[in-house]
């Protein structure tokens, strides 16, 4: 079993231009099943070269139409972005994985407010994140699909890197991993932790979970009370950016302590009360699951 894609997953890359290309070839090598591509006025074309070839379509809703399409990506620039995830939201696919930085906040506001007036049922994965990989079966994005081994670890990050380095970890010391998801970390943004761990605490075959958190926000901070209150299977944890000076702006917009909130130290304090077994570095990532399993 596995969370939110498998190789039965129907995927179309909107703004398959050069980067949404690139990521798609890498995507169908992995195999997953990329069936089109939007571009506005390049509908009826096909991109092509060597052994790949994807049609491409003016809209989302020709190409859910004409492929069954159930998944997007979106490589759309920033200006067009939020329009591009309403699109795909309104054309009903189910499970959106917008890639795109930079994306004006206001903007992603009035998309949260349209996706659950309009689309309450779709599940909306970043926008600036990696995206999804079902380890063998399914790559959504642009992790790299060959860092990890099947195996038995559920992986979550705010970190897009860290999210590489974990899978990578979990491979290393023999566990594997089932599905890892990258929920990106802008200040807004679709899918948050609780709503990922859900569906790990349902999957029979993720016998743990790493989540990984940054400053800034209190998602971390509700994901501990989530899970000390619904969740049996151990989690291992890492906080990224427990030397930041409050106010700085860390890599991107959502990793920003203000106001006393919102710090590394709040945070793992709020994991380690909920029983989370917390790291200080992201190098002990994979030994520390594989010690709490072995406890277990």
């Amino acid at each position: 079993m596995s969370i939110l894609i498998d190789k039965n997953t129907k995927l179309i890359v909107q703004g398959i231009g050069k980067a949404g290309w690139f990521h798609a070839k890498q995507s169908i090598d992995y195999g997953t099943q990329v069936v089109g591509g939007v571009s506005p006025g390049k509908g009826g074309t096909f991109m092509e070269e060597d052994k790949y070839k994807v049609p491409v379509f003016n809209t989302v809703k020709d190409a859910v139409e004409k492929t069954g399409a159930n998944a997007t990506v979106i490589f759309v620039p920033p200006p067009f972005a939020a329009d591009a995830i309403l699109e795909a939201a309104f054309a009903g696919v189910k499970l959106l994985v917008a890639i795109t930085e930079g994306i004006p906040v206001n903007d992603m506001i009035a998309v949260k407010a349209e996706l659950k007036r309009r689309a309450a049922d779709c599940l909306l994965i970043g926008p600036n994140c990696p995206g999804v990989v079902t380890i063998g079966e399914c790559r959504i994005g642009i992790q790299p699909g060959s860092i990890g081994k099947r195996g038995v670890i559920g992986v979550l990050s705010r970190s897009g890197t860290l999210t590489y380095e974990a899978v990578d970890q979990v491979t290393r010391v023999g566990l594997g991993a089932t599905t890892c998801v990258g929920i990106g970390g802008d200040p807004i943004h679709g899918a948050d932790f609780i709503e990922i761990l859900k569906r790990f605490k349902d999957d029979p075959e993720t016998k743990g979970i790493i989540m990984i958190g940054e400053i800034g926000g209190s998602e971390e901070e509700a994901a501990a009370e989530w899970i000390q209150k619904n969740l049996k299977k151990p989690v291992v944890s890492f906080i990224a950016g427990a030397t930041a000076p409050e106010g700085r702006r860390m890599g991107h917009a959502g990793a920003i302590v203000s106001g006393g909130k919102g710090t590394a130290k709040a945070k793992m304090e709020a994991l380690r009360k909920a029983g989370v077994s917390v790291v200080d570095n992201p190098s002990n990532l994979g030994q520390m699951m594989k010690k709490v399993l072995e406890n277990r």
